[in-house]
C-alpha cells in the first residue's frame, strides 16, 4: 500500500487510518454498550430512547455514534478541507437541489440499519465514506457485533482487520456464471417489484440480511456475490451507499445502476434511487443485462 495517496492537503495517510481505526472501534463501543444494555462510554446516556422520524427509527444510539465520530474528525483535523456530512445533521445541512460547496466531503451514517438494531439481529453497521467531487474514495465499513473493520482506498485496495489491527483479505467468491451466484437481500426493505425480480433471476441462492455494510460485507467475503436495491422515491441515501461502496470498488467490484451508470454523490440530491447493483464483478456487465430486461418487463415505467 502506498504511504501517500491523494487525500486533501496536510492530511497524512497513516495518521489518517490510525484517526479512523481510534473512532471506529470507539463507535463499536458505543453501539456495543447499547445493544447489550450496558452504560456506554465517553459519558454517553444509558437509556436507548427511539423516536420514529422522516423514513425511519432514530435511537440515542444513532446520535452517540454520530456525535463521537463528527468531534473525533473535527479536534482531530481542525483545518481540513473537507466538510462534513451525516444522516443525523443533514436537515440542517442541505438545501434542495444544491451540492455542499466542498471539493472534500465526508458522508457518515452514524448506525445503517437501526431497524435491525433495534430488533437485536445484529446485522448493523457504520459507513463513513470520504467523498472527492462526486466519487467515493475512501471508504470505512464497521460492523461491531462481528469485530470486522473493513477499509477500502479506490486504486489501492480493500482489506478487514479486527480490534488487534490483524488483517485479512477481500476473498470474492469464484461464481461467474449468473445462474450459479448468490444474491443478498434486505429484510426491512422489499416490496413487490423486488420479490418478482428475484425470483425471475433464476439464481443459485439468496441471502437476507440487514444493514447495506453487512450485505456489502458478504460479498467481500465470499458468502455472496451480489446486491440489487430497487426504490423510486423513498430510496436508499448518499450516507446508505457511499462507504459500502468505496470498499467494494476498492476490492475490485462493482457498484452501478442497471444501466451501468455509475453512482454519484453529493449532486443536490441525496436519494441514490433507481435499480442499483453491486457485484463481485464476474458478471456484473451480464447482470445488469439480464435486470434490466427483467425491469422493463416488471414495470416499464420504473427509471433505473
Amino acid at each position: 500500500m502506498p504511504s501517500s495517496p491523494v487525500l486533501p492537503g496536510g492530511v497524512d495517510w497513516e495518521d489518517l487510518l490510525r484517526c479512523l481505526r481510534h473512532l471506529s472501534w470507539g463507535a463499536a463501543d458505543i453501539l456495543l454498550a447499547y445493544a447489550r444494555g450496558e452504560k456506554p462510554p465517553f459519558g454517553f446516556p444509558r437509556a436507548l430512547n427511539v423516536r420514529d422520524g422522516g423514513e425511519g427509527p432514530v435511537s440515542a444510539a444513532d446520535l452517540a455514534v454520530n456525535h463521537f465520530l463528527l468531534d473525533g474528525l473535527k479536534s482531530q483535523y481542525p483545518s481540513a478541507n473537507w466538510e462534513l456530512l451525516s444522516e443525523e445533521t443533514s436537515k440542517d445541512q442541505l438545501i434542495e437541489d444544491s451540492p455542499i460547496d466542498s471539493e472534500w466531503l465526508w458522508v457518515l451514517d452514524p448506525l445503517d440499519g437501526t431497524k435491525d438494531f433495534l430488533q437485536g439481529t445484529g446485522e448493523y453497521a457504520v459507513h463513513l465514506a470520504l467523498v472527492k467531487g462526486n466519487t467515493p474514495l475512501l471508504g470505512v465499513v464497521l460492523l461491531p457485533e462481528v469485530e470486522e473493520l473493513w477499509f477500502g482506498l479506490v486504486g489501492f485496495g480493500a482489506w478487514c482487520e479486527d480490534r488487534l489491527g490483524r488483517k485479512s483479505p477481500v476473498r470474492f467468491s469464484q461464481r461467474s456464471k449468473i445462474q450459479d451466484l448468490i444474491i443478498v437481500a434486505s429484510r426491512n426493505h422489499r416490496d413487490s417489484r423486488l420479490e418478482e425480480l428475484l425470483s425471475s433471476l433464476s439464481l443459485a441462492g439468496s441471502k437476507t440480511i440487514g444493514s447495506v455494510g453487512c450485505k456489502i460485507a458478504t460479498i467481500l467475503r465470499g458468502e455472496a456475490d451480489l446486491y440489487v436495491s430497487l426504490s423510486g422515491i423513498s430510496a436508499p441515501k448518499d450516507w446508505d451507499m457511499a462507504a459500502p461502496q468505496a470498499v467494494l470498488l476498492a476490492a475490485g467490484g462493482r457498484f452501478t445502476h442497471a444501466d451501468g451508470q455509475e453512482l454519484t454523490y453529493n449532486t443536490g440530491d441525496i436519494r441514490q434511487k433507481g435499480c442499483l447493483i453491486a457485484s463481485h464483478g464476474k458478471a456484473h456487465d451480464q447482470l445488469c443485462k439480464e435486470v434490466l430486461k427483467k425491469i422493463k418487463l416488471i414495470d416499464p415505467q420504473f427509471e433505473v
